[in-house]
């Protein structure tokens, strides 16, 4: 089949590889414009543009997609080029552009998104951190027949893994995007030969909003209990981390901790720093050990070895 492509990250770039892969013609790739990356801030093409490029694909870069909206130039480009491209259908992979409705209607296929949760939980931007902090027990991938809501089209096909007790946003990304490359590849092979899939309604029961990360929420917070900030700290590895202020260093980074099963010592407050040699801290319900840390600029190292270097204080900042 002729389609076209939509995605920027890596995510997205595996199951464009899956796609050329599986000898489909992609006959025009969208991808987020260049942006500024690294300490030179050198801009820099995205994951899914340096493999159209390498594989010779012809490339667009619209700021926006709204023929009404604040590029209308860059819109009516990319309308032009899908219209030439003649796609049955697009795939769409962590585009980052709100596809308007003429974009869903050009295909013949309409336009098909590779959502990394089990819809309807966890539509939104996040959903592979939001699933890990919230202590999910499995998670997948959705193959969605997309419509103008935030993800709430028709489900076509999903495929779920469990999630381990030790699965890192990073993890999980990768292994998502293993399995979305196969997902949609198997959705294509049933359009190109004829066969119907079918539309499930997605339910109004179960949704969750994975909202976008930011950088105010690495602060760990003492006054939560000990599981709840282990989850987190795994569900932000590798962005925006989570972080503890350590008195003389500042702000340090918490990559790997271990909620403990045994209870903080009887009147320790949350923040506090208990004796025996692990940097274990006292929350609200247990004990968090820390085990993996990042001075300032520094690199991630044991906590054992961050220990050997710094004076332990009796107690941390509660955010």
């Amino acid at each position: 089949m002729r389609i076209a492509f939509a995605g920027t990250p890596d995510f997205a770039a595996r199951a464009l590889q899956a796609v050329l892969d599986a000898g489909h013609v992609v006959s025009l790739v969208l991808s987020q414009p260049d942006r500024p990356s690294g300490r030179g801030l050198k801009l820099t093409a995205s994951p899914v543009k340096q493999l159209a490029m390498a594989h010779g694909l012809p490339i667009m870069q619209p700021r926006s997609l709204r023929l009404d909206g604040r590029h209308p130039e860059d819109a009516h480009q990319a309308r032009d080029a899908l219209l030439a491209a003649r796609p049955a259908v697009l795939v769409v992979a962590a585009y980052g552009l709100i596809l308007p409705q003429w974009v869903l209607d050009l295909p013949q296929h309409g336009c098909l998104n590779i959502h990394a949760s089990l819809l309807p939980r966890w539509r939104g931007a996040a959903p592979i951190q939001r699933a890990i902090e919230a202590g999910d027990a499995q998670t997948g991938i959705t193959i969605m027949q997309m419509d103008a809501g935030l993800d709430t089209g028709d489900m076509l096909y999903h495929t779920a893994r469990p999630l381990s007790a030790d699965e890192t946003a990073a993890s999980l990304h990768d292994a998502l995007a293993q399995d979305g490359a196969t997902a949609i590849v198997h959705v294509l092979a049933q359009l190109e030969a004829g066969r119907s899939l079918p539309r499930v309604p997605q339910p109004a029961t179960g949704i969750t909003y994975a909202a976008k990360l930011l950088k105010s929420e690495a602060a760990l917070d003492f006054n939560q209990p000990a599981v709840v900030l282990a989850r987190r700290i795994r569900a932000f590895d590798p962005f925006p981390g989570c972080s503890i202020q350590f008195p003389g260093l500042g702000a340090i980074k918490v990559w790997a901790a271990e909620a403990l099963p045994s209870p903080a010592t009887a009147g320790s407050v949350p923040g506090s720093i208990l004796p025996g040699g692990h940097f274990d801290v006292v929350t609200a319900e247990g004990t968090l050990r820390l085990k993996v840390v990042q001075k300032p600029g520094g690199r991630r190292q044991p906590a054992e070895a961050f220990l050997r270097d710094v004076s332990m204080p009796s107690c941390l900042s509660l955010r």
